[in-house]
């Protein structure tokens, strides 16, 4: 069973809790997953391969540990991942020449490392293969790629080379369909959408493999969703750059040879795949801070709304202005038109009311702490007929950038560390 729970940001979000609290840092609510499923899965000799350790797979190891022994499972294995978090070396591969520069502009990592809030390397397969071979039942890990969670497994089960980059590529693919939930059996479909049945109990993918590289994608029986060529392939260039090399730390898979056949109902067969060897290089994921933004809302109600709305957001503007605010972004947004008084009047093109949602970003927190003062006084101070002003003064929120980057896989290695219940 494979469990994926990390996107980009979600790194520098757990950093700050692991800032917080050093106990903390991982995905809590894998936690309470374990809790129901733990009894059934020891029982039935189930293996768990995650990344919810986020940036703290020891803490969150010994979290899984905790419940396993209040619920008297012993002799239970955690493998637990590490060697992702570079956070504390940025300097020091400076110093080596390594200059972790951004893929996208080519800028020096310099430029924001008094601001980075956290920089993982993207691990593949082979570790969580090492944690496997060492007998552990649940895999804990910091980033590791969504594929790599998928392919471990196969090249563990069928003994696969880590050089027979066919087989490789094959469960990369497999990988990459069942990344998203239930987007490759009928969630987020965007072709005939509305043939989707039961979307409120829609099924998971899975991915029955084999040792060959054939892999058939279906779900479980029972359960809402679809799964066909059409759902398969939208999944298969979703977050895509060049198809031809779908670049991974274990290797480079060529998705334009991949081939399907509807194998039945809510089967479909993946074959063909083509992969090439694995480049020099781990991808790095990083996050600095990159300002402050704000947001906040009012409603403006018929007659008139949406002339109201405009009118505040122009006032707005004009007092901001006067006080030369650092502001260097500024967003105004009208909404509609249901959102308050909902369907007692139907005026077009005079709505019942419209949402005015103002937004602004500044590297200057006190900028954007004075334009939550601006916005109450709006209500007595603008055009009437206003209201929807909750929660108070909108207060700062730390915004959050992604920074890419490329690193040598020589300068960097996983670790693995196996712990064990003994309730």
């Amino acid at each position: 069973m494979m469990m994926d729970y990390l996107a980009e940001v979600t790194m520098s979000i757990l950093q700050k809790q692991k800032r917080r609290d050093p106990k903390l840092g991982y995905a809590k609510d894998l936690i309470e997953l374990m809790e129901q499923i733990l009894p059934i899965c020891v029982a039935k000799k189930i293996k768990i391969i995650t990344n919810g350790g986020g940036v703290n797979p020891v803490a969150c190891a010994d979290a899984i540990l905790s419940v396993a022994t209040k619920l008297g499972l012993k002799g239970l294995k955690i493998g637990v991942v590490l060697g992702d978090d570079i956070l504390d070396r940025v300097d020091e591969y400076a110093k080596r020449g390594i200059e972790l520069k951004n893929m996208e502009t080519g800028e020096s990592v310099e430029t924001v490392r008094n601001r980075l809030q956290s920089a993982n390397v993207y691990f593949g397969a082979a570790p969580i293969v090492e944690a496997l071979n060492l007998g552990a039942q649940i895999v804990v890990t910091g980033r590791t790629t969504d594929t790599g969670l998928t392919l471990a497994p196969m090249i563990h089960e069928f003994g696969w080379s880590l050089s027979d980059w066919d087989k490789l590529a094959a469960g990369t693919v497999a990988g990459h369909i069942l990344e998203c939930g239930g987007q490759s059996s009928g969630g987020n479909f965007s072709a005939d959408w509305k043939s989707v049945p039961d979307l409120a109990h829609i099924g998971f993918p899975i991915a029955e493999a084999t040792p060959n590289g054939e892999v058939v994608i279906t779900k479980h029986e029972n359960t809402g969703g679809l799964v066909t060529l059409q759902t398969v392939k939208e999944q298969l260039v979703y977050e895509i750059g060049n198809p031809k090399e779908y670049i991974t730390p274990d290797c480079v898979a060529d998705f334009t040879s991949i081939q399907l056949k509807q194998d039945g109902k809510d089967r479909v067969r993946v074959f063909g795949v083509r992969g090439r060897p694995a480049t020099e290089y781990y991808k790095v994921s990083m996050s600095y801070l990159d300002g402050y933004t704000a947001f906040s809302t009012l409603t403006y109600t018929w007659p008139d709304a949406i002339e109201k709305a405009r009118a505040a957001d122009g006032i707005l503007k004009s007092r901001l202005a006067d006080l030369h605010l650092a502001i260097e972004e500024y967003r105004s947004e009208f909404l509609g038109y249901d959102s308050s008084h909902g369907m007692i009047a139907d005026r077009q093109p005079d709505p019942a009311e419209v949402v005015l949602r103002v937004g602004v970003r500044s590297q200057d927190y006190a900028a954007v702490e004075r334009f939550g003062k601006e916005i109450a006084p709006l209500v007595l101070t603008g055009p009437p007929s206003v209201t929807g002003f909750a929660g108070g003064r909108p207060k700062p929120s730390e915004v959050v950038s992604y920074w890419p980057s490329l690193i040598p896989k020589s300068a960097v290695s996983a670790s693995v560390v196996i712990k064990e219940s003994r309730a």
